[in-house]
């Protein structure tokens, strides 16, 4: 993962994940992990307020499957307000990283993410960008290309889920 410098304290780490036959992944939109970057004054809540502030919407609370899974229709962002947990990006051969309390992960349409183990309490609240309503696919036969065609004329999100009008997606994605 290649990293990109917030602040003096703040950092988030981006890769690009390919299409590996089965999930579409993203070639063009970068996975982003912002790592601590979430200030947890009022726990889930200030979590919601945060996102929605930002137009990232129809949030809801839960954890993440503990199946491939991915969206074509959707940007999605997983802000984490409780515990840990080791999470799969990209397909049985991508990669593997460990989410905490206070990072939040941008996922591009395409990119396949399951949870591989969680600590107890492993809790994160999902939100989509404004205008945008989430599907799941499996990667099962019969789902591409309709779901490719899906992903490519998916808008950009008008705004960063943290940081607004400024920020590492709004960089990175539309750069």
């Amino acid at each position: 993962m290649k990293s990109y410098k917030l602040n003096e304290h703040e950092k988030a780490l981006w890769v690009i994940l390919k299409d590996d036959g089965r999930f579409p992944n993203n070639g063009k939109l970068p996975l982003l992990l912002y790592v601590g970057v979430l200030k947890l004054s009022e726990g889930a809540s200030s979590v919601e307020s945060l996102f929605y502030k930002n137009r990232w919407l129809y949030s809801w609370r839960d954890g993440v499957y503990g199946f491939h899974h991915y969206h074509s229709t959707a940007h999605e962002v997983l802000g984490v307000y409780g515990g840990s947990a080791e999470v799969q990006f990209g397909g049985e051969d991508g990669i593997k990283s460990i989410v905490n309390t206070g990072d939040v992960v941008v996922i591009p349409a395409g990119v396949s993410h399951k949870k591989v183990k969680s600590s107890a309490g492993f809790s994160v609240i999902g939100a989509y960008p404004k205008g945008q309503m989430v599907d799941m696919q499996y990667g099962n036969d019969g789902e591409r290309p309709r779901t490719d065609q899906n992903i490519a004329r998916l808008s950009y999100p008008e705004t960063d889920p943290v940081y607004g009008t400024a920020g590492p997606l709004l960089d990175l994605w539309k750069g």
